[in-house]
């Protein structure tokens, strides 16, 4: 047997904890999932991040940045195994992620202190829709403690563009910044500037494109879209701005290679095309299409690190 909370209910039965954010994106065609979590304490989640390290479960690669840790995870079971962490160091993880609709359940094990973070903490998050508990659930001192955590599902959604300024004025990295934290729909993540070839005879001064990400709900991906666009059509300086969507978590190999390939080769707008095409981005010409080789590349290196920001001599 069992019974559920809702995240006030949590907060009311154990007090206000320390999870400030928690976000269940998927990406089903792949496969993947990816969720995003952010602690009041660095501690706490470095700890969490180790533990969760050592389990395995579900979870593929960990990053973690400041308060904040994205975890990239399997849909679907995978085998915890806590080894001697059981009965010296205490444990957490996830051992399965299903998706049922619009919800995404991730499925917990925590032993001793970790239990308090998949029990307490993370089930007051205000994304939580709900938390199941076993009935003869306690937390903290020896006991193992498995929770099914209930969230609402979200895709991630990258959004390019390039050509937004002339050599007059304007930056297309300010268009972009400008847009994504001023959109009313999903919670923005993150901001990229996409060096390209300073070769290219058609560029301002810094041959630049740029890209932004965003989770949404699936139901608000148009009115997100819509939005970018209509942003970009009042706040472009230039008549040739493109802008680009690709949606989902797993970017294909092929078209980070063509976006790496960008910063060297001098791609015509036939080629950009054609990648967009072979790649499920979509392109949405704002006029002219002159910052299509741009935006197509921004979506290939979006995912690419510190790597997106340079030449490929920067890295030798």
């Amino acid at each position: 047997m069992s019974y559920v909370l809702t995240p006030e209910e949590v907060r009311t039965k154990y007090g206000n904890m320390f999870c400030k954010g928690f976000y269940t994106i998927v990406d089903e065609k792949n496969g993947l999932a990816q969720i995003i979590e952010t602690c009041t304490s660095k501690g706490s989640i470095e700890w969490d991040v180790i533990n969760r390290k050592r389990t395995g479960g579900v979870i593929t690669n960990m990053e973690l940045e400041g308060n904040t840790v994205t975890m990239d995870t399997l849909i679907g079971e995978g085998q915890l195994n806590f080894g001697p962490a059981s009965s010296e160091l205490g444990g957490q993880g996830i051992y399965k992620l299903t998706v049922d609709g619009d919800e995404v359940h991730t499925f917990w094990t925590g032993i001793a202190g970790a239990g308090i973070g998949i029990g307490a903490c993370i089930p007051q998050a205000d994304t939580v829709i709900k938390t199941i508990y076993p009935d003869d659930f306690k937390m903290g001192g020896a006991h193992t403690v498995n929770t099914e955590i209930v969230t609402p599902k979200m895709i991630k959604v990258i959004i390019g563009m390039d050509d937004t300024d002339t050599k007059d004025g304007g930056a297309s990295w300010v268009t972009s910044l400008k847009m994504a934290t001023t959109c009313p729909y999903g919670k923005f993540l993150e901001h990229k500037i996409i060096q390209l070839n300073p070769k290219a005879p058609n560029k301002t001064t810094n041959c630049c494109s740029t890209a932004v990400s965003f989770v949404v709900y699936p139901k608000d991906l148009n009115k997100l879209v819509e939005h970018c666009t209509d942003f970009v059509v009042k706040n472009t300086l230039s008549d040739n701005t493109v802008m680009t969507v690709f949606t989902g978590l797993k970017i294909p190999e092929k078209l980070v290679n063509w976006g790496w390939k960008a910063k060297s080769t001098l791609y015509t707008k036939e080629e950009a095309y054609q990648a967009a095409k072979e790649n499920d981005v979509r392109v949405i010409n704002i006029d002219k299409d002159n910052g299509v080789i741009g935006a197509v590349a921004a979506i290939g290196c979006f995912n690419i690190g510190i790597k997106s920001a340079g030449l490929p001599e920067d890295f030798e």
